[in-house]
């Protein structure tokens, strides 16, 4: 994300309308807003990312995970969400912007929802460290 970021003078983003997801993350105390990429479109590598998302032009902190969703499912299928923090609302069909500013860790299955919920406070810890620094430029 360093390097991209170099090249493109600005962070990597991707852009889509909020979906529907499984509400797996909700459950979890992590509900996440989702976005579904284009078959042909070129993402960034499998895992967890400190990122800022922009919805209705407001700008949150977040950490986002481009994957399979591995601790629940053996699909293959590729989707994008993101946890909004410090967020609370309904944006379902509403365009967001999620920027990624830096790789935290690759994409893995935990042994339960306990685990997993365990390495998602972690990985809030250090996002709102990182995109704190970012929201202050």
């Amino acid at each position: 994300m360093v390097s991209a970021r170099r090249l493109l003078g600005r962070p990597y983003t991707l852009e889509g309308t909020v979906r529907n997801g499984f509400q797996r993350g909700r459950r979890l105390g992590y509900p996440t807003i989702n976005l579904m990429p284009e078959p042909d479109l070129l993402l960034p590598k499998r895992g967890v990312y400190a990122s800022l998302a922009t919805v209705e032009g407001q700008i949150y902190a977040a950490v986002t995970n481009i994957g399979t969703r591995p601790t629940f499912s053996d699909a293959d299928i590729v989707s994008i969400e993101s946890f909004l923090l410090d967020f609370s609302g309904d944006v379902y069909g509403r365009t967001a912007r999620v920027a990624f500013l830096k790789y935290l860790r690759p994409e893995r299955g935990f042994e339960s929802g306990d685990a997993l919920r365990a390495q998602i406070t972690s990985d809030i810890e250090e996002a709102r460290v990182i995109c704190g620094k970012e929201l202050r430029v």
